[in-house]
Protein backbone atom coordinates (compact mmCIF):
# COMPACT_ATOMS: atom_id res chain seq x y z
CA UNK A 1 0.00 0.00 0.00
CA UNK A 2 1.23 3.48 -0.85
CA UNK A 3 1.39 5.67 2.26
CA UNK A 4 0.67 9.37 1.81
CA UNK A 5 3.64 11.70 2.26
CA UNK A 6 2.05 13.49 5.22
CA UNK A 7 1.43 10.15 6.93
CA UNK A 8 5.03 9.09 6.29
CA UNK A 9 6.24 12.35 7.82
CA UNK A 10 4.21 11.61 10.96
CA UNK A 11 5.59 8.06 11.09
CA UNK A 12 9.11 9.43 10.68
CA UNK A 13 8.64 11.75 13.66
CA UNK A 14 7.88 8.87 16.02
CA UNK A 15 10.24 6.25 14.55
CA UNK A 16 13.01 8.17 12.68
CA UNK A 17 12.20 6.08 9.59
CA UNK A 18 12.61 7.88 6.27
CA UNK A 19 11.09 5.07 4.23
CA UNK A 20 9.23 1.81 4.76
CA UNK A 21 11.77 -0.76 6.00
CA UNK A 22 11.99 -4.40 5.05
CA UNK A 23 11.61 -7.14 7.65
CA UNK A 24 9.18 -7.39 10.54
CA UNK A 25 6.72 -4.52 10.43
CA UNK A 26 3.20 -3.39 11.31
CA UNK A 27 1.93 0.10 10.46
CA UNK A 28 -1.49 0.97 11.84
CA UNK A 29 -3.36 4.01 10.49
CA UNK A 30 -6.77 5.02 11.85
CA UNK A 31 -7.45 1.62 13.36
CA UNK A 32 -6.31 -0.55 10.45
CA UNK A 33 -3.08 -2.42 9.75
CA UNK A 34 -2.17 -0.95 6.36
CA UNK A 35 1.19 -2.73 6.11
CA UNK A 36 2.13 -5.95 7.90
CA UNK A 37 5.05 -8.27 7.29
CA UNK A 38 7.14 -10.85 9.14
CA UNK A 39 10.78 -11.85 8.93
CA UNK A 40 12.18 -15.40 9.12
CA UNK A 41 12.58 -15.08 12.91
CA UNK A 42 9.94 -12.49 13.88
CA UNK A 43 6.29 -13.37 13.32
CA UNK A 44 3.80 -10.49 13.10
CA UNK A 45 0.07 -11.16 12.97
CA UNK A 46 -3.30 -10.53 14.61
CA UNK A 47 -3.76 -11.50 18.24
CA UNK A 48 -6.06 -14.33 19.28
CA UNK A 49 -9.04 -12.02 19.88
CA UNK A 50 -8.64 -10.11 16.63
CA UNK A 51 -8.49 -6.76 18.42
CA UNK A 52 -4.80 -6.11 18.04
CA UNK A 53 -1.37 -7.39 17.22
CA UNK A 54 0.76 -10.35 18.24
CA UNK A 55 4.53 -10.31 17.71
CA UNK A 56 6.53 -13.45 18.46
CA UNK A 57 10.33 -13.47 18.33
CA UNK A 58 11.99 -16.85 17.91
CA UNK A 59 14.44 -18.03 20.60
CA UNK A 60 18.02 -17.02 19.86
CA UNK A 61 17.11 -14.25 17.41
CA UNK A 62 19.85 -11.60 17.40
CA UNK A 63 20.25 -8.04 16.14
CA UNK A 64 16.81 -7.68 14.55
CA UNK A 65 14.27 -4.86 14.80
CA UNK A 66 10.50 -4.85 14.51
CA UNK A 67 8.65 -1.58 13.81
CA UNK A 68 5.05 -1.21 15.04
CA UNK A 69 4.08 2.49 14.76
CA UNK A 70 0.52 3.79 15.03
CA UNK A 71 -0.84 7.05 13.66
CA UNK A 72 -4.27 8.66 13.91
CA UNK A 73 -5.25 11.20 11.24
CA UNK A 74 -9.03 10.88 11.02
CA UNK A 75 -10.96 13.69 12.72
CA UNK A 76 -12.47 12.66 16.02
CA UNK A 77 -11.21 9.07 15.75
CA UNK A 78 -10.72 7.07 18.97
CA UNK A 79 -8.45 4.07 18.49
CA UNK A 80 -7.94 1.19 20.92
CA UNK A 81 -5.64 -1.77 20.35
CA UNK A 82 -4.34 -4.73 22.36
CA UNK A 83 -0.80 -5.83 21.48
CA UNK A 84 1.23 -8.80 22.71
CA UNK A 85 4.99 -9.14 22.33
CA UNK A 86 6.77 -12.39 23.20
CA UNK A 87 10.58 -12.30 23.10
CA UNK A 88 11.93 -15.86 22.89
CA UNK A 89 14.67 -17.23 25.15
CA UNK A 90 18.18 -15.85 24.56
CA UNK A 91 16.96 -13.46 21.87
CA UNK A 92 18.33 -9.90 21.59
CA UNK A 93 16.00 -7.59 19.68
CA UNK A 94 14.67 -4.04 19.39
CA UNK A 95 11.01 -3.00 19.19
CA UNK A 96 10.25 0.47 17.81
CA UNK A 97 6.71 1.50 18.68
CA UNK A 98 5.10 4.91 19.18
CA UNK A 99 2.01 6.86 18.20
CA UNK A 100 1.46 10.12 16.36
CA UNK A 101 -1.82 12.02 16.11
CA UNK A 102 -2.67 14.68 13.54
CA UNK A 103 -5.88 16.49 14.44
CA UNK A 104 -7.15 19.58 12.61
CA UNK A 105 -10.73 19.22 13.86
CA UNK A 106 -12.75 20.41 16.87
CA UNK A 107 -13.39 16.83 17.97
CA UNK A 108 -10.96 14.93 20.21
CA UNK A 109 -8.76 12.23 18.65
CA UNK A 110 -7.04 9.54 20.65
CA UNK A 111 -5.24 6.23 20.86
CA UNK A 112 -5.23 3.72 23.72
CA UNK A 113 -2.52 1.09 23.40
CA UNK A 114 -2.69 -1.85 25.80
CA UNK A 115 0.57 -3.82 25.63
CA UNK A 116 1.54 -7.15 27.14
CA UNK A 117 5.27 -7.90 26.90
CA UNK A 118 6.96 -11.14 27.93
CA UNK A 119 10.75 -11.31 27.84
CA UNK A 120 11.71 -14.97 28.17
CA UNK A 121 14.68 -16.42 30.08
CA UNK A 122 18.07 -15.03 29.07
CA UNK A 123 16.61 -12.68 26.45
CA UNK A 124 17.22 -8.94 26.05
CA UNK A 125 14.79 -6.42 24.61
CA UNK A 126 15.10 -2.72 23.87
CA UNK A 127 11.72 -1.05 23.53
CA UNK A 128 11.34 2.52 22.23
CA UNK A 129 7.98 4.29 22.33
CA UNK A 130 7.61 7.90 21.19
CA UNK A 131 4.42 9.97 21.35
CA UNK A 132 3.68 13.10 19.36
CA UNK A 133 0.70 15.30 18.53
CA UNK A 134 0.14 17.98 15.93
CA UNK A 135 -2.62 19.86 14.13
CA UNK A 136 -4.44 23.19 14.07
CA UNK A 137 -7.81 22.10 15.43
CA UNK A 138 -9.13 22.74 18.94
CA UNK A 139 -9.82 19.03 19.42
CA UNK A 140 -7.53 17.29 21.88
CA UNK A 141 -4.82 14.77 21.02
CA UNK A 142 -5.09 12.04 23.68
CA UNK A 143 -2.69 9.12 24.22
CA UNK A 144 -3.14 6.51 26.96
CA UNK A 145 -0.55 3.69 26.87
CA UNK A 146 -0.85 0.76 29.29
CA UNK A 147 2.04 -1.70 29.53
CA UNK A 148 2.29 -4.96 31.46
CA UNK A 149 5.79 -6.43 31.19
CA UNK A 150 7.21 -9.66 32.58
CA UNK A 151 10.98 -10.13 32.77
CA UNK A 152 11.73 -13.82 33.28
CA UNK A 153 14.78 -15.26 35.08
CA UNK A 154 18.05 -13.89 33.73
CA UNK A 155 16.31 -11.68 31.16
CA UNK A 156 16.70 -7.92 30.73
CA UNK A 157 14.88 -5.04 29.11
CA UNK A 158 15.41 -1.34 28.48
CA UNK A 159 12.32 0.75 27.84
CA UNK A 160 12.59 4.28 26.50
CA UNK A 161 9.32 6.22 26.75
CA UNK A 162 9.34 9.67 25.16
CA UNK A 163 6.63 12.31 24.78
CA UNK A 164 7.95 14.74 22.20
CA UNK A 165 5.25 17.44 22.21
CA UNK A 166 1.67 18.19 21.21
CA UNK A 167 -0.09 15.60 23.41
CA UNK A 168 -2.91 17.29 25.31
CA UNK A 169 -3.79 14.52 27.74
CA UNK A 170 -1.95 11.32 28.58
CA UNK A 171 -2.23 8.66 31.26
CA UNK A 172 0.71 6.25 31.19
CA UNK A 173 0.41 3.09 33.26
CA UNK A 174 3.26 0.57 33.48
CA UNK A 175 3.39 -2.57 35.62
CA UNK A 176 6.49 -4.79 35.63
CA UNK A 177 7.35 -8.12 37.24
CA UNK A 178 11.02 -9.13 37.33
CA UNK A 179 12.23 -12.68 37.94
CA UNK A 180 15.42 -14.06 39.43
CA UNK A 181 18.49 -12.23 38.14
CA UNK A 182 16.34 -10.16 35.81
CA UNK A 183 16.96 -6.51 35.02
CA UNK A 184 14.71 -3.67 33.88
CA UNK A 185 15.61 -0.07 33.07
CA UNK A 186 12.85 2.42 32.30
CA UNK A 187 13.83 5.81 30.90
CA UNK A 188 11.03 8.35 30.60
CA UNK A 189 11.32 11.79 29.00
CA UNK A 190 8.46 14.17 28.39
CA UNK A 191 7.56 17.80 27.89
CA UNK A 192 4.20 19.45 28.48
CA UNK A 193 3.09 22.95 27.50
CA UNK A 194 -0.03 25.11 27.26
CA UNK A 195 -2.71 23.42 29.44
CA UNK A 196 -1.62 19.85 28.77
CA UNK A 197 -1.88 17.17 31.45
CA UNK A 198 0.38 14.14 31.81
CA UNK A 199 0.15 11.35 34.36
CA UNK A 200 2.77 8.62 34.56
CA UNK A 201 2.29 5.73 36.97
CA UNK A 202 4.94 3.00 37.16
CA UNK A 203 4.83 -0.02 39.46
CA UNK A 204 7.73 -2.50 39.52
CA UNK A 205 7.69 -5.77 41.44
CA UNK A 206 11.13 -7.24 42.16
CA UNK A 207 9.89 -10.82 42.49
CA UNK A 208 13.10 -12.82 42.07
CA UNK A 209 16.34 -13.06 44.00
CA UNK A 210 18.99 -10.81 42.46
CA UNK A 211 16.49 -8.82 40.41
CA UNK A 212 17.26 -5.20 39.59
CA UNK A 213 15.27 -2.18 38.39
CA UNK A 214 15.97 1.45 37.54
CA UNK A 215 13.29 4.03 36.81
CA UNK A 216 14.69 7.30 35.47
CA UNK A 217 12.39 10.22 34.63
CA UNK A 218 13.24 13.61 33.18
CA UNK A 219 10.51 16.10 32.38
CA UNK A 220 9.83 19.74 31.56
CA UNK A 221 6.54 21.48 32.39
CA UNK A 222 5.85 24.82 30.70
CA UNK A 223 3.01 27.37 30.55
CA UNK A 224 0.01 26.14 32.61
CA UNK A 225 0.54 22.42 32.13
CA UNK A 226 0.39 19.76 34.85
CA UNK A 227 2.43 16.61 35.43
CA UNK A 228 2.02 13.76 37.89
CA UNK A 229 4.78 11.17 38.29
CA UNK A 230 4.28 8.15 40.56
CA UNK A 231 6.75 5.27 40.76
CA UNK A 232 6.47 2.39 43.20
CA UNK A 233 9.20 -0.22 43.70
CA UNK A 234 8.24 -3.37 45.59
CA UNK A 235 11.14 -5.57 46.71
CA UNK A 236 9.80 -9.04 47.39
CA UNK A 237 13.19 -10.79 47.44
CA UNK A 238 16.85 -9.93 47.78
CA UNK A 239 16.97 -7.24 45.10
CA UNK A 240 17.99 -3.70 44.17
CA UNK A 241 15.85 -0.88 42.83
CA UNK A 242 16.27 2.85 42.24
CA UNK A 243 13.87 5.63 41.22
CA UNK A 244 15.18 8.99 40.01
CA UNK A 245 12.99 11.91 38.96
CA UNK A 246 14.38 15.25 37.73
CA UNK A 247 12.02 17.96 36.51
CA UNK A 248 12.25 21.54 35.29
CA UNK A 249 9.23 23.73 36.03
CA UNK A 250 8.50 26.97 34.17
CA UNK A 251 5.84 29.68 33.97
CA UNK A 252 2.64 28.68 35.84
CA UNK A 253 3.08 24.93 35.47
CA UNK A 254 2.58 22.39 38.26
CA UNK A 255 4.44 19.12 38.95
CA UNK A 256 3.84 16.39 41.50
CA UNK A 257 6.48 13.68 42.00
CA UNK A 258 5.61 10.74 44.27
CA UNK A 259 8.29 8.02 44.52
CA UNK A 260 7.30 5.04 46.69
CA UNK A 261 9.37 2.18 48.08
CA UNK A 262 8.05 -1.02 49.64
CA UNK A 263 10.53 -3.58 50.99
CA UNK A 264 8.97 -6.97 51.70
CA UNK A 265 12.33 -8.66 52.27
CA UNK A 266 15.17 -7.63 54.58
CA UNK A 267 17.65 -8.00 51.69
CA UNK A 268 15.82 -5.61 49.37
CA UNK A 269 17.78 -2.39 48.75
CA UNK A 270 15.56 0.37 47.41
CA UNK A 271 16.44 4.05 46.89
CA UNK A 272 14.92 7.14 45.33
CA UNK A 273 15.86 10.70 44.35
CA UNK A 274 13.55 13.49 43.26
CA UNK A 275 14.27 17.08 42.27
CA UNK A 276 12.06 19.82 40.82
CA UNK A 277 13.48 23.24 39.99
CA UNK A 278 13.76 26.04 37.49
CA UNK A 279 16.48 26.74 34.96
CA UNK A 280 19.56 28.12 36.70
CA UNK A 281 20.19 31.76 35.89
CA UNK A 282 23.93 31.23 35.46
CA UNK A 283 23.24 28.71 32.68
CA UNK A 284 21.23 31.31 30.77
CA UNK A 285 23.87 34.00 31.28
CA UNK A 286 26.65 31.72 30.08
CA UNK A 287 24.85 30.73 26.89
CA UNK A 288 23.70 34.28 26.15
CA UNK A 289 27.30 35.45 26.56
CA UNK A 290 28.12 33.12 23.66
CA UNK A 291 25.70 34.98 21.40
CA UNK A 292 22.42 33.12 21.92
CA UNK A 293 19.18 34.97 22.53
CA UNK A 294 17.36 34.21 25.79
CA UNK A 295 14.87 31.95 23.98
CA UNK A 296 17.65 30.13 22.13
CA UNK A 297 19.46 29.64 25.43
CA UNK A 298 16.32 28.23 27.08
CA UNK A 299 15.70 25.86 24.16
CA UNK A 300 19.32 24.64 24.25
CA UNK A 301 19.16 23.94 27.98
CA UNK A 302 15.86 22.05 27.70
CA UNK A 303 17.04 20.03 24.72
CA UNK A 304 20.17 18.95 26.59
CA UNK A 305 18.19 18.16 29.75
CA UNK A 306 15.75 15.86 27.93
CA UNK A 307 18.42 13.91 26.02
Amino acid sequence: MLIKSEDMQLISTITDLKEIPSGALNIRIDGKAVIRSSSPHIHVGPNDDGNGLKVEIDPGTKNETVHVPVIVTQAGFKDKVYNTFIVGEDADITIIAGCGIHNDSHADSGHDGIHTIIVKKGAHMKYVEKHYGEGTGLGKRILNPTTDITIEDGASAEMEMVQIKGVDDTIRETVAHIGQGGNLKIIERLMTHDVQRASSQIEVFLDGKGSNAQVLSRSVARDSSFQLFKANLVGREESMGHVECDAIIMDQARIQSIPQLAAEDAEAILTHEAAIGKIAGEQLVKLMSLGLTEQEAVDTILEGFLK
